[in-house]
């Protein structure tokens, strides 16, 4: 144990030495702002971003006003162009598409051949053309063109990167999970990287630490899952507390989200046992008697039910006790109210395609997409999430979701049309809800396949909502509490994503699990003495 604490203490100050060390690099004087971007970029993929932040916006800032006048900023290659947009996007700033007219041919407008040849370039360009809002038709035309270029000459490229190239065709930047895309980055920037590059050790070391963290967050999961034998006493609700876990691990994986990470992931573990009672196991009787319950957070309507739904209810009255305990610490308690209130309008739209289904209707698919974005879970679940914000929880921020803001809607319409074009066949073969497939089917007389081509487009307008949203001049929230919305969204899109229900089939998720809680990363042996 002595030799432990040891190697820990050691770990700890070997970390300060990197972080210092990585820091200088941030704050030397750069000849070209271009050095500074791809040291940012490289910081923010190993994910340890976190460490710099107010020195991350200072420089970004500063670039930003150099890059809203396309002239004033100096480069002029296709990759330094496309990471500079990409990064003050991601940060918030509203930088200007118009600095990508000059990669187009002008007799034509189309963008220039000679782009071809430029494979990193074209990739940047790909990855920072998903930072695109509405009407922004040179960024939509970007994608199209990079995404065709980079898959017809994958078989061309070596296989680093062509091992990145496809990465990012299936997960571009602004749709990946940062935990994730860090674990996959790692290895791939250690291949590149110079011999004893303090980033890379201080990046693997920072990512073993953390997920040391994450193991025991989730062995404490497991044993309060264990604890309420769910397994034994509610037989029907799926037995997914690990994958439940993995979802706020997606959205916020820093140390000073420990308590946001453990209210959503046993909210959502509970809240999926509710789904499950809603979806497949309640009559409709006991449904309403079910709803009141949760309305009126009192047992008493549930006293002619049977005893699973008792036990269910129960763990969500237990739930709610410990969301107040926890967040007490910090004087949040009073916002777990927010909480609440998002639960009673989820029960609510639970019943109400709960009646649907009973009475074999199918609504509209507008119908269905206003209940859809309740059922979605997410307005729930992130409002749950920023509980553990901090001093970035106040009662603005409480106040600004409670009205379902466009952001968040559009996050709802990812995870509700990514959720149903993966389940919709296997639901199909049960007594269950119209998805919104068979909704679009139904009311507009189409094909399956047409119904998947309308569903895709209203996910990338739900994107593009998003990335409008990112960019307000006034910014009504924090960025943090932005960013949660957008990393649920792009865990939904790996969850859910490629027509497979990675959640009901958990097998499908083990080894993204694996790579975030289980597998450490190997120092590289010039790391070693």
């Amino acid at each position: 144990m002595i030799d432990q604490n040891n190697d820990d203490l050691e770990i700890q100050q070997r970390l300060q030495h990197l972080k210092d060390q990585v820091g200088r690099l941030l704050l030397e004087k750069a000849d070209h702002p271009l050095e500074k971007l791809k040291l940012i970029d490289n910081l923010q993929r190993l994910g340890v971003s976190y460490h710099f932040e107010s020195e991350i916006e200072e420089i970004l800032e500063d670039i930003h006003t150099k890059h809203n006048n396309p002239s004033s900023f100096d480069a002029k290659d296709v990759h330094s162009i496309s990471l500079c947009f990409r990064l003050l996007r991601q940060q918030g700033y509203n930088a200007s598409p118009d600095i990508f007219k000059q990669l187009r041919d002008e007799e034509n407008g189309e963008f220039k051949v000679s782009l071809i040849e430029d494979v990193v370039g074209m990739l940047s360009l790909y990855e920072a053309a998903h930072f695109g809002t509405h009407g922004e038709d040179i960024l939509d035309q970007a994608i199209h063109f990079t995404a065709y270029q980079l898959e017809s000459r994958l078989s061309e490229m070596s296989p680093n990167l062509r091992q990145k190239v496809g990465h990012a065709l299936n997960y571009p930047i602004r749709k990946g999970i940062p935990r994730l895309e860090a674990r996959y980055y790692i290895p791939m920037y250690s291949q590149e990287a110079s011999p004893n590059d303090p980033l890379l050790e201080f990046a693997v070391l920072d990512f073993n630490v953390l997920q040391a963290l994450h193991k025991q967050e989730l062995n404490h999961a497991t044993v309060w899952w264990e604890k309420l034998n769910f397994v034994t006493k509610v037989p029907y609700a799926r037995d997914r507390v690990v994958e439940a876990y993995f979802w706020p691990l997606g959205v916020y994986s820093m140390p000073q989200y420990t308590i946001g990470r453990m209210i959503v992931g046993k909210l959502i573990a509970v809240t999926s046992a509710i789904d499950d009672t809603y979806d497949a196991y309640g009559t409709l009787e006991e449904l309403k008697l079910f709803t009141q319950a949760i309305q009126r957070w009192d047992a008493g309507p549930l006293d002619p039910l049977p005893e699973c739904m008792k036990v269910v209810f129960q763990a969500l009255l237990e739930l709610f006790k410990e969301m107040e305990l926890l967040t007490a610490q910090e004087g949040k308690s009073c916002f777990v109210q927010y909480v609440k209130h998002a639960f009673e309008k989820l029960a609510e739209a639970y019943l109400v395609e709960a009646k649907w289904c009973n009475e074999g209707h199918i609504p509209t698919y507008e119908e269905y997409i206003e209940n859809g974005v309740i059922t979605s879970c997410y307005p729930l679940l992130e409002t749950a999430s920023f509980l553990g914000l901090g001093n970035c929880a106040t009662k603005q921020v409480f106040d600004w979701i409670s009205k379902v803001p466009k952001i968040v809607r559009a996050s709802a319409i990812i995870c509700r049309v990514t959720d149903d074009l993966s389940s919709h066949k296997f639901e199909r073969k049960r007594v269950h809800v119209a998805s919104a497939v068979e909704c679009l089917m139904n009311q507009h007389g189409i094909a399956e396949e047409e119904a998947y081509k309308f569903l895709q487009k209203e996910l990338e307008n739900a994107w593009k909502d998003i990335n409008e949203e990112c960019l307000k001049e006034e910014k009504h929230v924090p960025k943090v509490v932005l960013d949660c919305v957008v990393n649920f969204s792009s865990v939904i899109e790996l969850v859910y994503g490629n027509f497979a229900d990675k959640y009901t089939e958990a097998e499908l998720l083990k080894h993204h699990v694996a790579a975030l809680v289980v597998d450490p990363l190997l120092l590289p042996s010039t790391f070693k003495e």
